[in-house]
């Protein structure tokens, strides 16, 4: 069994092909063109992405009565409050879906403001935005243990904040190396296999220390 770690860059697909927009499997050589990606990040989404050739490990990954924790951080427009992140905890309906969220894990990290976070503001908003560079962003975290479409980014609009960046930074106790750079990869060592079929609750229950 092969799985890689990819960090997944903002732009890809996570698909094995399409016709008009550039996909994940661009990231990596012809000789990994067999790998195939467990679950999906959205197209604007980044970081830790799991690639394999076992279609096995899906499952024990994926089903959200694995209960494997995935882990996210974001940046969202608007001021969330500690009440905020306690309804996300407990669930809330996601928009459009007729759906409730199971309960996950949610914390507040801080705040910051639209000026502050220029750099990461989506192109085609960026000079609207900036009429207000004072207007507040909230930073968190979110992890849950399904994987709805947009799952997170519907479970901050439903406590009152707009998503604007989103990364995943560890699946149960398989945390994204920090050293790897965005769009680089490498294969999971022995260790970091062992952690992958578990499921239960992953060894971290503290916030963690830094949103790398």
């Amino acid at each position: 069994m092969q799985v890689y770690m990819l960090n997944k860059p903002a732009g890809y697909l996570t698909a094995v092909r399409d016709r008009s927009r550039p996909t994940i499997m661009e990231l990596l050589p012809p000789e990994l063109g067999h790998l195939h990606p467990i679950g999906r990040l959205d197209l604007d989404t980044e970081g830790l992405l799991l690639l394999t050739d076992d279609g096995r490990l899906d499952p024990l990954l994926l089903r959200p009565e694995a209960h494997v924790e995935k882990l996210y951080f974001f940046r969202a427009f608007g001021r969330l409050e500690q009440e905020d992140f306690a309804r996300m905890a407990a669930g809330v309906e996601l928009e459009g879906t007729g759906i409730r969220s199971r309960p996950a894990r949610a914390w507040l990290e801080g705040y910051s403001t639209i000026g502050d976070c220029e750099a990461l503001l989506p192109p085609k908003k960026h000079n609207h935005l900036m009429k207000n560079p004072q207007r507040p962003v909230t930073l968190g975290w979110v992890a849950i243990s399904e994987g709805r479409k947009h799952q997170v980014k519907l479970m901050v609009k439903a406590a009152g904040g707009h998503v604007f960046t989103l990364k995943r930074t560890r699946f149960g106790s398989l945390a994204l190396d920090p050293a790897l750079a965005p769009g680089a990869f490498r294969p999971l060592s022995p260790e970091e296999l062992a952690l992958l079929p578990g499921g239960g609750a992953p060894d971290w229950e503290a916030p963690p220390p830094s949103r790398g």
